[in-house]
Order: C-alpha cells, then structure tokens, then sequence
C-alpha cells in the first residue's frame, strides 16, 4: 500500500507546472524524522498551554527517513531530493529521536542538525554536534521555560547566549522557528535576530517559513528592519503567501533563499487562504477529522475537494508566481531549490569537520 494515493489531478499540475519549472536535483533544507515509538506525549499540566497549532500532528503520526524518502518519489517523479533533516518532540523524548537522527543520517548520508534544548551547556551542544555528525541547531519556542507565558516568549529563552556562542565559534547553522503572535513583524523578534547576527556573526542563521509571515499582514517593514543583516538566510517551507515570497525575494534576492518543505506536513492536502489577517488551510471533508479542534482548518464540500492538491505543489506554485513577478531565471530557481543550500551546508561541514 502506498504511503499516500497520488491522484491524477496531482500528476497534472506536477507535469504542467512543475517538472520542468524544478532543478533535476533539490536540497529540501527542512524536514522532521521521528518514530512514533520515541515519542512521549503528556497531557497538559494545571494551568499548562498548549505552545503550539493542532493541524500539523494531524498529518501523519510520524515520519521514518524511510518514509520521507518514499514521499519525495511520489511527489517529485525524476528529481534527486536530499533533506536537510532534524526531529520534532517533547523535551524528554529529544535525547532518543536525536539518535534516530544520527542514526538516520549516518545510513543515508543525509545532512542532519541536532534538536537542542535551552538547558543544555555550550560543552554539551559541542559534543552532541560532534558525535552525531551533525551541522548544527535546531529548537522550538515549546522548549522555553514553561512559566513563560507563550506571547513573551522570545528568541534568546529557546537559543540561549551560552550555546549560540558555542554554535558562532563551529561557524554552525541555526535554523530558527521565531515566536511571538507578530510572527516576522514583530518588533521583539526582529531586535533580537539583528542583535544575534551582530552578537554572532558567523552563526549560518536561516529564518524558517519566512518569519511565519503566512499572510500579508506579517510581513509589515521587518525586510526593511532587517536589511543591515546582509548573510541573513530565509527558507520558505509551508508558506504559500505569495507576498510574503515576493516581498522576500526583492529584499534579498535569490541568493539568500532556500527550499523547505517542513515534511510530513506538506504531505498534507489543502488549500491556504487568507481571512481576516489569519490563514485558513481548506481540507477535504473528513480527511483530518474533526476541524473544530483547530482554527486554522475548513473543510469545504466533496466537489471543491477534487481541486485541491497537496501543500508542497501549493507551495512550491507561490513560489513560482513570486519568481515570475521578480523576474527570476532558470539559474536563480536552481539556486533557491538546490545550489543555495548546498553552499550552506558544505559550508558547515568544511569549518565543523575539515572535510
């Protein structure tokens, strides 16, 4: 049985949009392994918040490396994928989904970052890095400290000084989910990504999904704000905001910008929408269950649904529009899917490991 049915409206928009608008091979520069068996879900703590969306886990339970590697097949027929991959999970599962990662990338030979929590020592970070082979951090706003309310939550609670200076010395990557409901906008968030980069300037920072501006109403002027970082990297994973692509590609052209795809959740089938200074993803009746338990989802009628592919080519189609309004060419397409990231990871190897 196939991982996920491919239908033929899938394969129509792939052959007549995006085969041949694609590179022959892709860096997909952000992707989630785990097992399900390493997890360790709990239930919420008294007075506990939940610091994160529902609709992703609702996607797929978990993704092997074995399972990604079949997704790139099914979505990407005759291109050559390699992930740049780290892990997603609760604080006290992140020591055994770490070693999936490592073990994952040794048998593959896939790039690989560590999953760091903000309690670990800059010696710790050092040796984790090292043992695993891997090129650098990963975090997530859920690992601040707990008292935090979710709206206060910044930058430094999940990455702190101690280990982004130990992270600036290997010249490593820092892949960084920011927080805060003001997402790229956010006064705060764009404070501390300058005073990181000034702090630590050879830290190989990639902002992930655009800053989280999935909508036109987060972007405001932070491009203009963030314009002194000049090595300043952005992927554009799971965000169809083709504003929020375009505005990115004019500030800092195509050099800077990577492919990411956020896997297994691009997986997923919908269509995204903007309402109301907020993004809706449309979904097929009763493929995600119900969709009350997040704000986010929409079902729309059996009819609609036949129209609606899967969040990758949606993705990957804001893209193209974007590319075509800044007038992008066949090389700075390869650049953003593929010879950008290949540089930042070469990069990372070549000053962690000499080689």
């Amino acid at each position: 049985m196939a991982l996920f049915e491919v239908k033929e409206y899938d394969r129509q928009i792939y052959e007549e949009e995006l085969r041949d608008f694609l590179p022959n091979k892709m860096i997909d520069i952000h992707t989630h392994i785990w097992l399900k068996g390493l997890r360790r879900p709990k239930p919420l703590a008294p007075g506990e918040v939940k610091r994160s969306v529902t609709w992703p886990s609702l996607v797929a339970e978990d993704n092997s490396v074995e399972d990604l590697q079949e997704t790139y097949r099914l979505l990407f027929p005759g291109k050559e994928v390699t992930p740049l991959m780290f892990t997603s999970g609760e604080r006290e599962a992140l020591p055994d989904l770490n070693v999936y990662v490592k073990e994952s990338a040794a048998k593959t030979g896939y790039p690989a970052l560590y999953y760091s929590r903000p309690e670990e020592s800059a010696e710790e970070i050092e040796q984790k890095i090292r043992e695993g082979g891997f090129l650098g951090l990963k975090s997530y706003l859920n690992l601040a400290p707990w008292y935090l309310p979710e709206r206060e939550i910044r930058i430094f609670d999940f990455f702190p000084r101690h280990q982004l200076k130990k992270v600036n010395e290997m010249k490593a990557i820092v892949m960084l989910h920011i927080p805060r409901d003001g997402r790229l906008k956010d006064p705060v968030n764009l404070a501390q990504i300058r005073e990181l980069k000034q702090e630590f300037p050879d830290i190989r920072l990639i902002i992930a999904h655009i800053g989280r501006a999935y909508v036109q109403s987060d972007v405001g002027n932070a491009f203009e704000e963030l314009s002194q970082c000049t090595d300043l990297l952005f992927d554009f994973c799971a965000n169809c905001c083709e504003y929020a692509i375009t505005k990115m590609l004019e500030a800092v052209g195509p050099k800077r910008v990577m492919f990411g795809s956020d896997m297994p959740i691009l997986r997923m089938r919908t269509h995204r929408i903007e309402e109301n200074g907020t993004y809706i993803n449309l979904i097929p009746p009763g493929l995600y269950g119900d969709p009350s338990q997040d704000r986010h989802l929409r079902e729309v009628s059996e009819e609609e649904a036949k129209k609606i592919t899967f969040f990758m080519y949606e993705e990957i189609l804001a893209f193209k529009r974007a590319a075509k309004t800044v007038g992008l060419t066949k090389a700075d397409i390869e650049d953003a899917f593929y010879l950008n990231a290949k540089k930042v990871i070469d990069g990372a190897r070549q000053d962690i490991y000499g080689a």
